[in-house]
């Protein structure tokens, strides 16, 4: 006999209580606690019946065969490196991103690649009619027969449509509009999202079919809903861009058949999303050259490198307390290289606001920048402009050493291919790897010999 039980589950992390409270003690959110029925079933002996429990036995690992995934190139290059080389067949991918920012875009364009190539594709929208689908679909120019659209959001009824379609690819749009007949909370809510992604889950593994889905994300950025549907499902991508900006992120959170932190670059134009190969020369192309306060730093995104110009702006303040801040580099670590200035090169900063910026919308959360930083601010500081063929890499430690960084040969290799001709490194990469020729490496173990280097003695 089922038995009904009422709980409150937070709507933003999942957390869940006996009784209702105004503010989660979870996350901390107020307002997100939200009350559902819980139908319990029990057996005759009181254990839990699950409708699809097979025994399974335990084996030796020695004896469990294994093989590669199996793989479908897709024709864009830049989603096969997020993915790490490829869809992989009977895989979970999660993508999430602001709206408006061309998630549905982009996988409507993956379909229509897919299914040109004689691939089935089922695209199932919860949010769009099938007439505004084929309106999107014109408009990027999608014409094949293997794309089937449907817009349903009864999980009973996609499992349906799936059987008779028989796809291999299939993408949900959104997880947060689909809906399971046997719960009976609203859609969206966290026991839907939960048994929903369930579900899908069981399909994609069971019937070997990669399902994609959309996430709604929250206001701070991430994916409405439990933090276990991230934990369910194989891949977490997130998009990201800037409206002011027509290139998007396509991020990597979560691979479990390859690397993690990997990004695609994508520009949003009217005929849909256009591949960016060669995003150093994207965000360079606007660079202002002889400018204080700009500086090229090679940063890696993935097993990528990218070079990105970090400008920095040192003005007097009018106020009591300085101001510091910070675009698309972590603040706290700005307010430390600049203490790391004042205390080992004497530069009195306390009077001074900073602004420190990224530019094009890139964030960057690697050690590696910190010399790039702290140069494009003693650069704005003394108003003098550093070379526009240098670029700078290296962490700076609270002694003011220069300390080594990963992947120092790919990052010099992509400096020297956009023609720069001098780059700053730590010292102790020096060695072991064979220089790029047209650039001259120079290897500084503290912040004073490459600011003497970098400002001719100043």
């Amino acid at each position: 006999m089922a038995k009904k039980k009422t709980k409150f589950t937070c709507n933003s992390c999942g957390y869940e209580s006996a009784k209702w409270m105004g503010r989660c003690p979870g996350c901390g959110q107020w307002n997100t606690m939200m009350e559902e029925v819980e139908v319990i079933v029990k057996g005759p002996r009181g254990a839990f019946q699950h409708s699809n429990a097979t025994l399974q036995k335990a084996v030796p690992i020695m004896s469990v065969e294994t093989e590669e995934e199996s793989r479908i190139i897709t024709e864009m290059t830049e989603l096969n490196r997020v993915l790490g080389g490829g869809i992989v067949a009977g895989s979970l991918v999660l993508i999430g991103g602001d709206p408006g920012i061309g998630k549905s875009t982009l996988l409507l364009q993956v379909s229509a690649l897919l299914s040109n190539r004689g691939q089935r594709v089922l695209y199932i929208s919860g949010e769009e009619s099938i007439r505004q689908t084929k309106l999107r679909a014109e408009r990027l120019g999608v014409k094949s027969q293997e794309l089937y659209i449907y817009s349903e959001t009864n999980l009973e009824f996609l499992n349906q449509t799936i059987d008779e379609v028989q796809p291999k690819f299939v993408v949900v749009d959104s997880i947060q509009t689909v809906h399971h007949p046997e719960v009976t909370s609203a859609p969206g809510s966290v026991s839907q999202v939960r048994e929903c992604t369930a579900e899908l889950m069981r399909i994609a593994k069971t019937k070997n079919i990669a399902i994609f889905l959309v996430g709604h994300v929250t206001k701070e950025g991430q994916i409405a809903g439990p933090r276990l549907l991230e934990h369910m499902v194989d891949t977490v991508l997130y998009f990201e861009g800037e409206r002011h900006h027509n290139h998007r992120i396509l991020r990597s959170q979560k691979n479990r058949f390859g690397s993690t932190n990997e990004i695609a670059i994508f520009e949003m134009l009217q005929a849909g999303l256009k591949e960016v190969l060669n995003p150093s020369e994207l965000f360079l192309q606007e660079r202002s050259q002889g400018v204080a306060g700009s500086t090229i730093v090679a940063s890696m995104e993935g097993t990528r490198p990218i070079l990105v110009e970090i400008q920095s702006l040192i003005t007097p303040t009018s106020f009591n307390y300085p101001k510091r801040m910070a675009t698309g580099v972590d603040q706290n670590r700005v307010q430390l290289l600049m203490a790391v200035l004042e205390k080992r090169m004497g530069m009195m900063l306390q009077a001074q606001d900073a602004y420190i910026k990224v530019a094009g919308g890139v964030k960057l959360d690697e050690p590696a920048i910190d010399l790039a930083v702290l140069t494009s601010i003693v650069s704005s500081f003394k108003d003098q402009a550093v070379r526009a063929t240098d670029c700078f890499i290296g962490e700076v430690g609270l002694t003011g050493e220069v300390r080594r960084v990963s992947r120092i040969e790919q990052r010099v290799q992509e400096a020297a291919k956009l023609g720069f001709q001098r780059a700053f490194i730590p010292a102790s990469n020096i060695g072991g790897w064979d220089f790029p020729s047209g650039i001259q490496v120079v290897g500084v173990e503290t912040i004073g010999d490459s600011l003497r280097l970098c400002f001719n003695e100043l």
